[in-house]
């Protein structure tokens, strides 16, 4: 059986597991849609390979510095950071401190040891941290909205960049190999079993010709048991670290 690489592809990948063309599922195909959205939420949310980090850049506009924050897009799962670029930044400026030790510390690297020069970047580093201290963030994927509480009037100008370290969801309509992902096979089927059976509830103890009687009230808890498994198994095994997404 070939791999799913696409939705109609996993969602009869999906309702196969289940017993289809064989056995009749009754879920409707905008119901299947549904579970498959459902499921590929929470994969993105706490699977390790449902997101990737990766860095932004976005440029400053007179909005942003009106509005004190940057409207990124939708796949944009959390920030962790931010990284202003700016002419300011960089050690070009011959009477910076970053230069003058480059100049004279690094000149020659096969003859001159880089421990002064690590050490000293990090002790400069601490001084940053604790008199200037990290720009601090503030992002909310319901809104799309990153606040940087930092003075947008005199610290950054319009047409400066900045550079964002964030997590993004992997798109299954760009990188389909996800549709072929074990445990979200499996946690999509036990979400279609569960619409299935709840769709049947009402049908309990009805008999079919034949004497076939109709138990969706059993197909409902067998997959209540099923999600439950499948999502300790989500947490205990696959979910991202926390604080990955502290700052997000």
């Amino acid at each position: 059986m070939a791999k799913p690489t696409t939705r109609e592809e996993f969602k009869d990948h999906c309702l196969r597991r289940l017993g289809w063309p064989v056995i009749e599922i009754n879920v409707d195909d905008d119901q299947v849609d549904d579970r498959v959205d459902e499921a590929l939420e929470y994969f993105q949310q706490f699977h390790f390979d449902g997101t990737e980090k990766t860095y932004l850049k976005h440029q400053v506009t007179a909005d942003n510095k009106t509005n004190g924050y940057l409207s990124l897009t939708e796949n944009v799962k959390g920030v962790t950071r931010i990284f202003p670029v700016t002419s300011s930044n960089a050690s070009v400026n011959m009477f910076d401190l970053r230069y003058q030790l480059r100049l004279h510390e690094l000149y020659d690297f096969t003859s001159t040891s880089y421990v002064n020069y690590t050490l000293t970047m990090q002790h400069i580093r601490t001084l940053d941290l604790l008199f200037s201290g990290e720009v601090p963030v503030r992002f909310n994927k319901h809104t799309d909205r990153l606040y940087i509480d930092m003075d947008w009037e005199n610290d950054i100008e319009v047409g400066e960049y900045l550079l964002l370290e964030a997590y993004v969801i992997v798109d299954p309509d760009t990188y389909n190999d996800v549709w072929t992902d074990k445990w979200l096979q499996r946690y999509c089927t036990a979400l279609i079993k569960k619409q299935w059976g709840n769709n049947m509830k009402k049908y309990t103890g009805l008999q079919l010709p034949g004497g076939v009687q109709m138990d969706g009230q059993t197909i409902f808890q067998e997959s209540l048991q099923e999600i439950q498994e499948l999502e300790e198994e989500m947490r205990m095994t696959y979910e991202m670290p926390p604080e990955a997404f502290l700052l997000g």
